[in-house]
C-alpha cells in the first residue's frame, strides 16, 4: 500500500513562497491523476490542485495564478509551487490521487501564512 511523504511546509510572511515536495514510491505514481488536498483547522479536506499523466493541470480558483503543482514520474516525486501566499492558505497539505481509491493519507505538512 502506498502512503505519501509530504514535505516542505513552514511558517512564512504574507506574500512569499514555498515549495512542497511528495514522495509516493512505486510504479504506479506514473500511471496516477495526483493531486494536493489542504485542510485547514476546523474544515473539510479540499483539492486545490490536480495535474494527470500528461501534466495537464487544474486549479481551484482561489489558488489560480499563485499554486504550480508538477510531477517527476521518474522518481515518483509531486510538487507544489506555491507563491504570493495569504493566510488563508494556512493549512495541512496532503498529496493524493484524485480519482479511484485513495491512499492511505501521509501525515501532512503544515502550512502557516502571517499576515
Amino acid at each position: 500500500q502506498v502512503q505519501p511523504v509530504e514535505s516542505g511546509g513552514g511558517l512564512v510572511q504574507a506574500g512569499g513562497s514555498l515549495r512542497l515536495s511528495c514522495a509516493a514510491s512505486g510504479s504506479i505514481f506514473q500511471f496516477n491523476v495526483m493531486g494536493w488536498y489542504r485542510q485547514a483547522l476546523g474544515k473539510q479536506r479540499e483539492l486545490v490542485a490536480s495535474i494527470t499523466r500528461v501534466s495537464n493541470t487544474n486549479y481551484v480558483d482561489s489558488v489560480k495564478g499563485r499554486f504550480t503543482i508538477s510531477r517527476n514520474n521518474a522518481n515518483s516525486i509531486l510538487y507544489l509551487q506555491m507563491n504570493n501566499l495569504k493566510p488563508e492558505d494556512t493549512a495541512v497539505y496532503y498529496c493524493n490521487k484524485v480519482t479511484g481509491t485513495l491512499w492511505d493519507w501521509g501525515r501532512g505538512t503544515q502550512v502557516t501564512v502571517s499576515s
